[in-house]
């Protein structure tokens, strides 16, 4: 199997960040579809309107709502193709840039994502994720490549609310230990290829990062006021983890989100969040004897991650049928294959009940 790594042209993260949309946006035309939802587009909307003017780029605001499903993303693409775009902007949370996403794979055209919450690795990323209209997830699409450019402004990224930036953590946690066992087990990444050794790499630096920093990155989420610490665990959480999942691959973390959502009172929890609990599933199921579950399940305390179902967001504890739903389903997702051993239900349904 050929050895396959991806990324984004160009990644920019700062103070500020945001004021160089304009130049950016300039090298790939004049008119941009700028994929947004409706409470961005009114706090920073007239800013970059004036930002992308300024280097004589006209924006289409295309307004994200609602869940990402087929049918809003048909209207919003064709939204795009009346417009004559030549590129697209997408600008927020994770819904907002998988959006733009979509929008530029069918406009074959170069892609600026500008997160605005550190929610999880979606701005250097090239997948998205389409759900139905009862918000079960359908698929995971991809487009032929990575985002054109990935703009970070840790000023704006600074005062999101801390709870997206835990969900962040938790999402970028467990990148070096699903890159491990896709290696190590002849898995596929993200572009079907083999991981290369600079993507365990990259995911082994994420986690020191977030195990360095993450206490005091914490504290300055949500104050607006970046730190260095604050940096390099943004950097970690989007460009490291990004990295780290699409060249490195995935495992049953991911896999148990497919699962996970079917027990009750989890579904709405952020993604990140419940990964963060899936990691701790698979060091169980992995059966570590070098102390990572108990160093990590305390430093998820000292920064304010779950490390149950129940804090998860699980109404009660978990009965059978539902921890039995949420193995079967994890185990049919792509990723679960990427492990030491073959999983059975009834492995992972024990699993999980040590988790509730």
């Amino acid at each position: 199997m050929l050895k396959i790594f991806g990324a984004p042209s160009r990644y920019i993260q700062g103070a500020g960040a945001l004021a160089t949309l304009g130049q950016y946006a300039a090298l790939f035309g004049r008119r941009a579809a700028l994929v947004i939802d409706r409470y961005v587009h009114g706090v920073l909307g007239p800013r970059i309107d004036a930002l992308c003017a300024e280097h004589g780029v006209a924006l289409t605001p295309l307004i994200v709502e609602g869940d990402l499903t087929p049918e809003l993303i048909a209207q919003l693409r064709a939204q795009a193709s009346d417009a004559g775009i030549d590129m697209v902007v997408a600008v927020g949370g994770g819904k907002s840039l998988d959006a733009g996403k979509a929008v530029a794979k069918s406009a074959h055209c170069h892609l600026i994502t500008v997160p605005t919450v550190a929610s999880n690795d979606a701005p250097t990323s090239k997948n998205y994720v389409l759900y139905d209209e009862h918000h079960n997830l359908l698929a995971v699409e991809h487009m032929l490549f990575n985002p054109t450019v990935v703009l970070v402004d840790t000023a704006i990224i600074a005062t999101a609310p801390v709870h997206f930036f835990r969900a962040g953590l938790g999402d970028a946690i467990s990148k070096k230990f699903e890159a491990e066992q896709c290696q190590r087990n002849g898995g596929k990444n993200m572009y079907d290829g083999a991981p290369l050794l600079s993507a365990q790499l990259i995911a082994d630096g994420c986690l020191r990062t977030l195990l360095a920093d993450g206490v005091d990155a914490v504290a300055a989420a949500g104050t607006g006021q970046p730190t260095p610490a604050f940096e390099r665990v943004v950097e970690a959480m989007i460009l490291m983890s990004g990295l780290g999942f699409e060249s490195g691959g995935l495992s049953i973390a991911h896999a148990l989100t497919r699962g996970l959502p079917k027990i009750g009172g989890v579904a709405t929890a952020l993604h990140g969040l419940q990964v963060a609990v899936g990691l701790l599933v698979q060091l169980d199921l992995e059966q570590r004897n070098d102390g990572m579950l108990a160093d990590l399940t305390q430093w998820y305390a000292q920064v304010g991650l779950p490390t149950t179902l129940r804090e998860l967001g699980a109404a009660d504890t978990p009965g059978d049928a539902d921890l039995t739903l949420a193995a079967e389903l994890t185990l049919k997702a792509r990723h679960a294959a990427n492990f030491d051993r073959e999983l059975d239900v009834a492995t992972l349904a024990d699993a999980l009940r040590r988790h509730a």
